[in-house]
């Protein structure tokens, strides 16, 4: 029996079994890549926020300015469409930029659960990583923090998130 202060026997997180087994992580590699961000018209003072930081984000990590596509879409709900198109196309990642600010009215869940869904749906088929950056806030204040405000930017977030997950499907072989 050990005591409370002895450390745990048998292998810890640098222990020999832990040598042993293969640790996959993507990097934020954007050389060589092409990359597609989808861009909602709607609640545009938030979502060309969001652009500046997928943008400025995408090309710090190596894309080359050739390599990016903007596509602008009306809303949110199109969002998923305008992303299967890009996946079809053969970009290596994608990015969506949207915000669905709650209102008086159910629009709020319908639309931003159909963008949410649609987007999942257009990664799980076609294999391409796609970066969310659709906002669902509660208020604009909540909407600005987040799109390069004091809570970071969701857009530069969504970007490198897809470059990590195309990073991390080359290196599994996919």
């Amino acid at each position: 029996m050990r005591s409370g202060s002895e450390p745990p026997r048998g292998d810890g997180p640098d222990g020999p079994t832990r040598r042993r087994i293969k640790a996959y992580e993507g990097a934020a590699a954007g050389g060589g890549r092409t990359v597609c961000i989808l861009v909602s018209r709607f609640n545009s003072r938030i979502t060309e926020r969001l652009l500046e930081g997928a943008a400025r984000t995408t090309l710090e990590c190596g894309v080359a300015e050739e390599d990016v596509d903007i596509v602008y879409v009306p809303g949110a709900w199109e969002l998923p469409l305008a992303a299967r198109r890009a996946a079809a196309r053969g970009y290596a990642a994608i990015v969506a930029l949207g915000c669905v600010i709650r209102g008086e009215t159910a629009h709020f869940d319908h639309v931003g659960r159909a963008a949410m869904d649609g987007l999942a749906k257009v990664q799980l088929d076609s294999g391409v990583p796609l970066g969310l950056g659709v906002l669902t806030p509660d208020t604009l204040e909540q909407a600005l923090a987040r799109a390069g405000g004091e809570l970071g930017n969701a857009g530069s977030e969504a970007a490198r998130a897809a470059l990590r997950m195309a990073d991390l499907q080359e290196r599994l072989g996919g």
